[in-house]
């Protein structure tokens, strides 16, 4: 066979196992990995630099499929690559544990850069990973780092909103080595395209900077597609969009460009047929003849080339390895956490201040970081101070990011910056602004992508912009978020202990910070260094002796100075209190069970104080200090006190709350 002939039994190929795993499975989407089978045949056999052997090099080329419904596509290229999938998981597709799930999951399957599905997410990684691998190539040099960023995007992707908002990003910033193809098949799952969407694609990535150029119906054209990729590659000053018509489907007699090889099996009939036109066998499934897989192997070759030359380049180049190494784990310098800044007791310091003073005292030894902010850097600690440069294309080593007012954006680019690898992303927004960023927070759990978010002005506390601006439920809804570490300090040596939890941690961590300011507590000084990274700990242990307390007052963030007033009031009434700080569910819940008990005690009546909803609470205290409604337009103070945040008022729920148990016991 030629080598055209064999490249196109690779396509055929491909389409066939396209067909053949949804049917399996009797689920899935084969039409889009069909139209797309030879785009993803140039890219991984003509154009990326990538080898399989060794997935996880730096200097890679990276892929994104970001319309991941068509994800049978990129497991049939890893697995045709070698990238150790073998033909039974192709086989197992979208059953349990296998290798090949619905929709690609990062960490789980070797060549997967990113988990896509939700539409949009991926298109707004490749910006983040565009401004990782600009970041990294401007500290280190292109003989460390010198790369693109490939990403397969759909109708879909740009329909949602967060591709408006990481297109625009994008073409501000100036990201080149940034090449998308829009797979315009003029197909959704409801029908065509034209039920809900007229834009003209073009005319809006040209608004937004972009380099534009319809590649017209070339969807079978391998050469075609790879010219069409090379000019994208070589614009280096604004990143690519290259638009492909595709048919989905193609070449099934009867469902071509229908709504239905979008997301359903074709039946055993129509594989036949179309596996009748591609020349492939009409009684045998999941057929590879060998000739494929050697073929892609021994493009592969190519690709270990540039690897192993590039390791001969780091073993001379003198760059800096230690730096190198902990920008690409996101990590501090060996004794990092040692230039963390200390917090005299009876001062009074907001801990969205208190974090940017972590942040800057740090970040000479944090060699990775690179911090950004809905367009709310002051406000939210992330400023990086004076002397920083800001990301742009005038400065691509820049630290600083103005991510203008694009929340989901921001998140989405920040799991991207993290999964690229080289940089520690900080994002900042207020808390009740999470919201705006909530699909890319959850995909940052679901990936273990290692980012911090300084989530602000955590309360009612936050004063008059009222309660379109005041977070209540979002406290909540976060901690049960599998993956994600919560962290609310209660002053600012506990956000210390915080910073040092977040940037060692491997996965995202949100740290929720107050606008006002909050009293530095003689009890954190000796104790929150330890206590923080428990997820709670006793501050005030209630007796010297092993004599239990009366109650446990447990507090977390700003309304911990409220337990510990409250205990004080109590004292001189012959009723012991324990004041537990609790700044972390998700760390508490890592302890042993007799660490938990001892600080927390079943047998002991508890009160929970927290400006937020009181859900979930119903698992640690007996009684909550809550706000199960939403907040108020009035000062800051004035909110804390009408909502019940005082020690008086703690002081009398106690009280009432051991009453409550006396009455029901018959005790004094």
């Amino acid at each position: 066979m030629s080598e055209s002939e064999v490249e196109q039994l690779c396509v055929n190929v491909v389409r066939g196992l396209a067909m053949d795993a949804p049917q399996a499975a009797s689920s899935g989407h084969p039409g889009t990995a069909m139209a797309l089978a030879p785009l993803a045949h140039v890219l991984f056999s003509r154009v990326m630099r990538h080898d399989p052997g060794r997935p996880d090099w730096p200097d890679r080329d990276r892929f994104i499929l970001s319309n991941g419904h068509a994800s049978i596509l990129l497991y049939s290229m890893l697995f045709l690559n070698d990238y150790g999938l073998g033909l039974q998981d192709i086989e197992q597709f979208r059953q349990w544990g296998s290798l090949t799930p619905g929709h690609p999951e990062v960490h789980g399957t070797a060549g997967v850069e990113v988990t896509t599905g939700p539409l949009g997410q991926g298109f707004a990684n490749g910006v983040g990973m565009a401004i990782a691998e600009r970041f990294l190539r401007a500290h280190f040099g292109p003989e460390a780092i010198d790369h693109h960023i490939f990403v397969i995007c759909g109708d879909g992707d740009l329909m949602e909103g967060v591709s408006h908002e990481a297109a625009s990003l994008a073409g501000h910033l100036g990201l080149g080595r940034l090449v998308y193809v829009f797979d315009d098949n003029h197909i959704t799952i409801d029908g065509p395209t034209d039920l809900a969407c007229s834009d003209d694609v073009v005319k809006r990535f040209e608004a937004y900077g972009w380099h534009v150029e319809r590649l017209g119906e070339v969807a079978n054209d391998l050469d075609a597609l790879e010219a069409g990729l090379r000019r994208g590659i070589v614009e280096v000053d604004r990143p690519s969009l290259l638009v492909l018509r595709s048919h989905i489907g193609w070449p099934s007699p009867h469902l071509t460009d229908t709504k239905e090889a979008h997301g359903d099996p074709f039946g055993a009939e129509e594989v036949r047929l179309t596996k009748a036109l591609l020349g492939l066998p009409q009684d045998q499934e999941f057929y590879v003849p060998e000739e494929v897989p050697a073929f892609y192997r021994e493009c592969a070759r190519r690709g270990r080339a540039a690897r192993e030359a590039w390791e001969e380049r780091q073993e001379v180049s003198g760059e800096d390895r230690d730096r190198f190494e902990a920008c690409l784990r996101g990590r501090g310098l060996r004794g990092w956490a040692d230039s963390l800044p200390s917090f005299e007791a009876g001062t009074k310091l907001a801990t969205r201040k208190a974090i940017n003073k972590c942040l800057t005292a740090t970040r000479e030894r944090i060699p990775g970081l690179v911090a950004g902010a809905g367009d709310l850097t002051g406000n939210t600690g992330v400023d990086l101070g004076t002397g920083v440069e800001a990301q742009s294309h005038a400065h691509p080593g820049g630290m600083q990011v103005h991510f203008g007012i694009r929340e989901h954006a921001m998140a989405a680019a920040m799991n991207g910056m993290a999964l690229h690898g080289g940089v520690l992303p900080v994002g900042g927004t207020f808390f009740v602004f999470s919201d705006y960023a909530r699909p890319s927070v959850r995909l940052a759990a679901l990936s273990r992508a290692h980012v911090v978010y300084f989530f602000t002005h955590d309360s009612v506390g936050l004063g008059q912009d009222g309660p379109t601006h005041q977070p209540i439920e979002q406290l909540a809804s976060l901690r049960a978020m599998p993956g994600l570490r919560v962290i609310r300090p209660a002053d600012a040596n506990e956000t210390a202990a915080a910073w040092r939890i977040a940037v060692d941690y491997d996965g995202p961590t949100a740290l929720l910070l107050s606008r006002q300011d909050l009293p530095v507590l003689a009890e954190t000084s000796g104790l929150a260094a330890e206590g923080v990274g428990h997820g709670a700990y006793v501050l005030v242990p209630g007796r010297d002796d092993s004599t239990a307390p009366d109650i446990v007052l447990i507090g977390t963030g700003s309304e911990v100075q409220y337990c510990l007033g409250a205990a004080r009031l109590l004292e001189p009434e012959g009723i012991v209190a324990r004041v537990v700080s609790f700044p972390s569910w998700d760390l508490f819940a890592e302890q042993q069970a007799a660490y938990r008990d001892d600080v927390l005690p079943s047998a002991i009546l508890r009160l929970a104080v927290e400006a937020a909803a009181s859900f979930g609470w119903e698992r640690y205290a007996d009684a909550t200090v809550a706000i199960d409604r939403f907040g108020a337009s009035a000062p800051g103070p004035v909110n804390m006190e009408k909502f019940g945040f005082t020690a008086d008022h703690v002081a009398q729920k106690a009280r009432e709350l051991l009453g409550t148990r006396a009455r029901q016991t018959g005790e004094p």
